[in-house]
């Protein structure tokens, strides 16, 4: 059994980092035929996740991202590449969070 930890540190907020975590489940659903469950709490939402071979879990908070996986005997020799794609899907999501607007520019009467 091979054991995959990724954590990341945002700014986000919980409503933002929710809708991101909620984008991740949807991905992982389709792109790896995996079953996400979606618990919602007050200062922290599960992501359960799992498939044959594989099982784990996404702890999302006003602040970071905790996933936390095990994979099968038969998964465990692609770890290296598993834990990569779910780098690289977790962090391009949070790379794609729009920038906050800017407040118009007010402008002295002359």
């Amino acid at each position: 059994m091979a054991d995959i930890h990724i954590q990341r540190a945002h700014t986000l907020g919980l409503a933002e980092a929710r809708k991101i975590a909620f984008k991740w489940a949807e991905q992982v659903e389709e792109k790896f035929d995996m079953e996400c469950t979606y618990e919602e709490g007050k200062t922290e939402d599960l992501v359960s996740f799992s498939r044959s071979g594989v099982s784990g879990t996404l702890v999302v908070t006003k602040d970071s991202f905790d996933l936390n996986a095990q994979l099968g005997f038969l998964l465990g020799a692609f770890k290296d590449k598993i834990e990569g794609e779910i780098v690289k899907n977790l962090d391009t999501l949070i790379a794609k969070k729009p920038a906050a607007k800017k407040a118009p520019t007010k402008k002295k009467a002359g």
